[in-house]
């Protein structure tokens, strides 16, 4: 009895149990056992920290803000004691700047930059009195500033503001029609890379022909004063895989320097030991400068016995397979006046200055040349790495010493004789870009004086050509106006001139999607073409807004035949590729050619190198000084000035706009872009 007794109280128990454990509320118990009391977000995990940790935290953040400031204040003071140092050496300006035209531009931003400092003076007056925010009109006036302000806002109202009211909707019209060329051309670009549109050559020369099946070749390699890279253009053309019986190179030298003149030809000599068909050919009379040079050897007797003529500067470094690739394109095309191959820069890595010129030149390949070339076969010769066709030069009037643009002239003239150009992406020429802000804008002031030149010379000859209308209206009207002289003259006028005004003047409107949203478009669209450009993208547009200046100027002088137009300054290059790296180069692309290039690099440690070192050590003997620009930097005071007022008035995209356009006109006028001398 008793064992059923305690079995019986036994499953009493387990049935209490077994009905508390299927009740729903025993689960919130459960789960509160359960749970980890670590993880209760109540729990503040900071308070965990010893004090020890907190003093090493913050005094870690503290390391990190003094050594910020501390770069801050090096690179401020650094680039204060730059600009104080080059301001006492009163360094002059380039000669381009020293012109009538440049002087007396400059003396117009001048008198521009005191009116905007006066305006500037007057309306921080009328801010502290409270004019901005209830304007006093003449009638109520009382005192005697007062009364003047008053009818200030009359004057600019009525008589100012709609003037430059209508220059800023010519420019902003001028804007727009050239941005919707740029994204024409764009269009064009992306329609050739999807459909995989290039030339294709008739012909392909891979060895296995004979001798006479190469066409008879001229090389010219004109150059002046340049030792730095002589020797890597001239052995660039020696090693060319093409027969040496049908292949001669001019090397035509206009160096005014005996040292110069000495060491070029005695590298010409050298070539010539080793069987390399190859002549020497100075001027005692540097007229036409480098269109007379070219013009004077293109006179000799032995030119009739040549089909085709390549050109090279004496920077650029052409393959070894350079006439492989190009003259076969001419074959069963006799109609081809022109072949040209794309550029490409040993040191576009260099600095800023040249990452920015890489950014242009690769839109101006790989968009313009290569739209131009499929689309409607012309474009502006570059006036190297591109090969001729002799009969051509010789029909459209041959090189003329007319302009500073010989290149685009012989090929304006030969485009209006009906030739057709062929523009080859996929061929690339090593060359130089100038690493100098000076050298840069004697350059850019060239190339934009230039083409208004020819422009002038050519136009009516334009109207009276025997071409079809669609040539002559994108002659004049695309080439020439439209991305020579209208975008110069807008982009200085509008960013220059009609922005800071308008800040002073605000009647007359600039719209912000003007200042800042097109302009960015279209420098996104500018920089496609160079994909690892982009961290650059904000430098680019207000470098491109900065040089406006130096182009607007020299428009402005080959327009009206200034004298500054004429003046022909060449590049300086420093031969950053070396003859070793172009050894190396012709050894991987051209096994035949190994024999001849190890010859080469034994003789390269000649008596003849030496003397080029101590030449070129005492030709850089002379100091080089950064210059100061005064345009630049009065644009600088300007804009910088504007911004000040823009602030005023609580124009924040404006003002942002300014005060980086101010600095970048500032780095700019105190030469610290591009190559900088200790």
């Amino acid at each position: 009895m008793s064992s059923q007794a305690q079995n019986h109280e036994f499953q009493e128990w387990w049935n209490k149990q077994r009905g508390f454990l299927d009740k729903p509320d025993s689960t919130a118990f459960l789960a509160v056992e359960i749970r980890n009391p670590i993880s209760d977000p109540t729990v503040d995990k900071g308070h965990t920290r010893s004090a020890r940790q907190l003093s090493w935290l913050w005094l870690l953040k503290f390391q990190q803000l003094a050594t910020s400031l501390a770069w801050l204040t090096n690179g401020s003071v650094s680039l204060l004691r730059t600009a104080n140092r080059r301001i006492a050496t009163n360094t002059t300006d380039s000669p381009s700047d020293s012109s009538a035209s440049s002087r007396r531009l400059y003396r117009i931003i001048k008198l521009f930059l005191f009116l905007v400092i006066l305006l500037l003076c007057f309306e921080l007056v009328a801010y502290f009195k409270g004019w901005h925010f209830s304007p006093p009109s003449v009638e109520s006036a009382e005192a005697a500033v007062e009364r003047v302000y008053a009818k200030w806002l009359e004057i600019r109202a009525s008589y100012l503001a709609p003037p430059l009211q209508s220059l800023t909707n010519v420019c902003i019209v001028l804007f727009l029609i050239q941005s919707v060329d740029r994204v024409v051309l764009m269009l064009g670009c992306f329609w050739i890379k999807f459909w995989k549109l290039r030339p294709v050559a008739a012909v392909e020369y891979d060895g296995s022909e004979s001798v006479e099946d190469y066409p008879m070749v001229l090389v010219q390699i004109p150059m002046c004063n340049e030792r730095e890279v002589y020797q890597q253009s001239i052995a660039a053309c020696c090693v060319q895989d093409w027969p040496k019986e049908r292949m001669l190179i001019q090397v035509l030298d206009d160096s005014d320097e005996l040292d110069a003149q000495l060491l070029i030809k005695a590298e010409v000599q050298k070539w010539q030991q080793r069987g390399v068909h190859i002549l020497y050919r100075h001027r005692l009379i540097r007229t036409g400068y480098k269109a007379g040079n070219l013009k004077s050897a293109m006179s000799c007797d032995y030119v009739k016995d040549y089909e085709f003529v390549a050109i090279f500067d004496a920077d650029f470094q052409p393959g070894p397979d350079f006439l492989k690739k190009t003259i076969p394109h001419f074959k069963g095309k006799d109609d081809l006046a022109l072949v040209q191959t794309r550029w490409a820069f040993v040191n576009k890595d260099e600095n800023l200055l040249t990452r920015l010129q890489n950014i242009n030149l690769s839109f101006h390949f790989e968009v313009e040349q290569q739209v131009n070339g499929v689309f409607i076969n012309f474009f502006g010769f570059n006036g190297t790495a591109g090969v001729w066709r002799i009969k051509a030069l010789e029909e459209c009037g041959g090189w003329l010493e007319r302009t500073t643009v010989e290149d685009m002239d012989i090929a304006v003239r030969a485009h209006l004789c009906g030739w057709k150009f062929v523009y080859l992406n996929d061929v690339q020429c090593l060359c130089e870009l100038p690493e100098s802000y000076e050298a840069y804008k004697k350059q850019q002031h060239r190339w934009h004086s230039g083409p208004m030149q020819l422009f002038r010379l050519c136009f009516v000859d334009t109207l009276r050509a025997k071409v079809s209308f669609g040539k002559k209206a994108n002659l004049i009207f695309l080439f020439f106006l439209l991305r020579k002289l209208i975008l110069p003259f807008y982009s200085f006028t509008l960013f220059c001139i009609i922005l800071p005004l308008s800040m002073f003047l605000p009647e007359a409107e600039l719209p912000a999607w003007v200042v800042c949203y097109i302009p960015g478009l279209m420098s996104i669209l500018n920089i496609l073409p160079a994909p690892r450009s982009f961290p650059f993208i904000v430098p680019y547009l207000l470098f491109e807004n900065t040089m406006s200046v130096t182009k607007f100027n020299a428009m402005i002088s080959g327009l009206f035949r200034l004298g500054s137009s004429y003046e022909w300054v060449v590049t300086k290059k420093l031969g950053r590729s070396s003859e070793a790296d172009l050894v190396a180069f012709a050894e991987r692309e051209s096994d035949p050619l190994v024999e001849t290039t190890n010859l080469h690099r034994s003789c390269s440690e000649s008596g003849l190198d030496v003397l080029n070192k101590i030449e070129t050590t005492k030709k850089t003997g002379k100091k080089k000084r950064n210059s100061l620009y005064r345009k630049e930097l009065a644009l600088a005071l300007i804009l910088l000035t504007a911004a000040v007022r823009s602030l005023l008035s609580a124009q924040g995209i404006h003002f942002y706009f300014l005060l980086f356009q101010g600095i970048s006109f500032l780095v700019v006028g105190l030469d610290l872009i591009g190559e900088q001398v200790s």
